[in-house]
């Protein structure tokens, strides 16, 4: 009984952050924008976001759970389409932490954990390591969603 309380309320903490997100205009154009097989970038980065909120609370790990969330929500915010062949997006995978963490710090107010969250889920293609354990949740749970968008077209 305890687990699934615990559970309730991770999932009330998810959907409060996710409302709060989804409240700014700019971020459902995340839409329009497709990251991995047939996966939008809003797919998958709520996708990311919950299944990094399921991970601590399976394995017991004590964390800033709203932080853990927005990062997560926030961790692929570049808002333009990485599979356009300009130049403007080459090396997309070692430079949209960064065009992320700039759309963030825009639209919303960002705790330092959430700006490293963002910045660092792409280690170690980006070769400095997440410096929370928030980060390193995202950067591991991420690199696992996308494996499976990526392999299987459409997680489910």
């Amino acid at each position: 009984m305890k687990n699934k309380a615990k559970h309730l309320k991770n999932r009330i903490i998810f959907e409060a952050c996710l409302e709060q997100v989804e409240n700014h205009e700019r971020y459902l154009k995340l839409k329009d924008y497709i990251q991995h097989g047939n996966t939008s970038v809003f797919e998958h980065s709520v996708r990311v976001a919950y299944y990094s909120i399921r991970t601590a609370e399976l394995l017991g790990i004590m964390c800033s759970k709203e932080e853990l969330i927005r990062g997560a929500l926030l961790h692929d915010y570049f808002l333009y389409d990485w599979h356009d062949k300009d130049g403007e997006h080459r090396l997309h995978g070692f430079r949209h932490p960064y065009s992320a963490l700039r759309n963030a710090e825009s639209d919303f107010e960002l705790s330092s954990r959430e700006k490293n969250i963002i910045l660092r889920h792409m280690f170690p293609l980006v070769p400095i390591p997440p410096s929370c354990l928030e980060g390193w949740i995202v950067c591991l749970v991420d690199k696992y969603c996308s494996l499976i968008e990526t392999f299987y077209r459409s997680a489910g």
